[in-house]
């Protein structure tokens, strides 16, 4: 009887863990489509003084939550052994010149491009591991790749301006996540230490700022304040959600999950901040969509040849 009993636990067990998993990636990736909300309302403050606050104040919350949760020692030996910290260093221009990109776009009615590079944000990250991981790039994905070239192609020749803002996401954002994979750090000591190398050049120009009375905070009212420092919960939070969800998930389950902050911040931009949508951005949205419906599908195939080969 016991024994019948013991793979039912584990298999409610498991279940639960996934649901839990579920709920925790949503949250990341709704978390971060809406974040234009949240930027829209520091958009007195400027693009470069946010990026500051934002490493500041998302160290001191990410080494409270390494204190917390008794991660100290990898922290640690992420910030000592130079094999750790060296590719650090390049994520952590990477992820600066992102973050400060997104908030610029933001607060300059650029949303739609934001929407558009994470969109084409995994398909870059394929294109980077068959150049520089070589890996082998499957036909659907070659010609979901192609598709994708093909709607930025059409919007540069009809706008005659390049979509500099979603393609610069999109690579900065594909060549952090090529760092971080091949890096042996975890997310948050990862992360703790990219806000680390920031944190005193950042408090350094905001004591200047604050020193010639030009700074925002503890000037512009307790709502900037409280904003600038929440600033860490919109980058700390997120990620630890996504921690736990992607711990708990299959890897084609985060893929298709990922769609939902691109999303979220195209209805935004669209139907909430009324940026215009023409018909040639209505074309390459089309193109670009038409390439993650085949680049999901390969997926899922994929996922299901490993299944059965491993069966």
């Amino acid at each position: 009887m016991a024994s019948s009993e013991q793979p039912n636990d584990q298999t409610a067990r498991q279940n639960k863990q996934a649901l839990t998993g579920l709920l925790c990636a949503i949250l990341a990736y709704l978390t971060w489509g809406i974040s234009p909300v949240f930027f829209k309302m520091l958009a007195a403050v400027p693009a470069f003084e946010i990026l500051m606050h934002r490493m500041v104040w998302s160290f001191l919350f990410l080494l409270l939550i390494i204190l917390i949760s008794g991660r100290w020692r990898q922290f640690k030996d992420a910030l000592t052994s130079w094999n750790n910290f060296r590719p650090l260093l390049a994520s952590t221009l990477l992820v600066s010149g992102n973050w400060f990109l997104f908030i610029w776009a933001i607060n300059s009615d650029h949303i739609l491009q934001t929407s558009l590079g994470y969109y084409i944000a995994p398909l870059v990250s394929v294109l980077l591991g068959t150049l520089f991981l070589k890996e082998r790039l499957r036909r659907l994905q070659a010609v979901a790749i192609i598709l994708a070239g093909t709607g930025v192609g059409y919007s540069t020749l009809q706008h005659g301006l390049f979509p500099w803002v979603a393609l610069g996401l999109a690579l900065s954002f594909g060549l952090y996540g090529f760092i971080r994979k091949t890096a042996p750090v975890g997310a948050l000591e990862g992360l703790a230490v990219e806000t680390l190398i920031l944190s005193f050049p950042a408090a350094a120009y905001l004591y200047c700022l604050d020193h010639s009375g030009e700074g925002a905070i503890f000037c512009s009212g307790i709502k900037i304040d409280l904003l600038l420092m929440g600033t860490a919960m919109v980058t700390a939070f997120p990620l630890l959600m996504f921690t736990i969800g992607a711990r708990r998930l299959r890897l084609v389950t985060i893929g298709f999950l990922q769609y939902i902050a691109p999303s979220c911040t195209f209805i935004l931009a669209v139907f909430v901040y009324r940026e215009p949508f023409t018909s040639i951005q209505v074309y390459t949205f089309i193109m670009i969509w038409l390439a993650l419906v085949i680049f999901s599908a390969d997926a899922v195939l994929l996922n299901r040849e490993t299944g059965r080969s491993a069966n």
